[in-house]
């Protein structure tokens, strides 16, 4: 028994003594704008004696820097990051303006009812300043402050009144899929499954539709072999009749 608490209460000590010597530092990275570009960053810092982890916020363009503070400091972290010339740092706050901007496109977005719902909704959103639905091509544009708000909050949000969003492109080898799936299946697992399949750039599901949206590549795959992989992974997703807006 004492063996016990003296084991413990050394290991408290130990902890202890780590967390007096660890601190943390975020800062900006206004050239770090993908997951590649996160990866490249945690290659430099992981060189870095004393560095620990790093989370980062694509939207913010923040790292969120952990290290040994008796083996390194802020000024040499910041320093290797700098160094690369790309992905040099600058100071964060929370309280700076963010400038984000995102397409999402909806294809049961079908009239302007469906449009005026998402612009009074998404407007209550504190960070939204500027939201320009495009009825023709079933997509609206958002800019909004990231420090107030995400990509992640809106899409929740458009879920909610309705709506499946996906990421917009205006690019000619994007195109977008919409498909009914089965009550059961109309879950995150079945996103997972389809963001997993190739071409896919995003994918979402609605429960309260029983919808899955994608986003895909066409000169890597189509709808049909979507649909085809679908079902062979065992969701059964059929392509819905054209609708008619009971809105209008």
């Amino acid at each position: 028994m004492k063996k016990s608490l003296f084991f413990f209460a050394a290991l408290m000590l130990f902890q202890s003594a780590m967390a007096a010597t660890s601190d943390t530092l975020t800062v900006r990275i206004k050239g770090m704008r993908c997951e590649e570009c996160a990866h490249k960053v945690g290659t430099v810092l992981k060189k870095v004696n004393g560095f620990e982890t790093v989370s980062f916020d694509l939207e913010k363009r923040t790292a969120t820097i952990a290290y040994d503070r008796s083996k390194t400091c802020a000024d040499t972290l910041k320093g290797r990051l700098d160094a690369t010339g790309r992905y040099k740092t600058a100071p964060y706050s929370k309280t700076e303006v963010i400038r984000r901007g995102i397409g999402l496109q909806m294809a049961d977005m079908h009239c302007q009812n469906c449009a005026n719902r998402i612009t009074k909704r998404i407007g209550q959103i504190d960070g939204v300043d500027s939201i320009a639905p495009h009825l023709d091509k079933h997509y609206v544009f958002f800019r909004y402050d990231a420090n107030k708000t995400s990509k992640g909050e809106i899409c929740k949000t458009l879920s909610e009144l309705g709506f499946t969003p996906v990421s917009y492109y205006t690019s000619k080898n994007i195109s977008f899929a919409y498909f009914n799936i089965p009550a059961n299946l109309a879950t995150e697992e079945t996103a997972e499954v389809a963001l997993a399949l190739d071409g896919v750039d995003d994918a979402n599901v609605n429960k309260r539709n029983k919808s899955l949206a994608i986003t895909f590549v066409n000169t890597e795959t189509s709808v049909e072999k979507l649909q085809q992989e679908l079902k062979e992974a065992g969701i059964e997703a059929t392509i819905p009749a054209p609708h008619e807006c009971k809105e209008k």
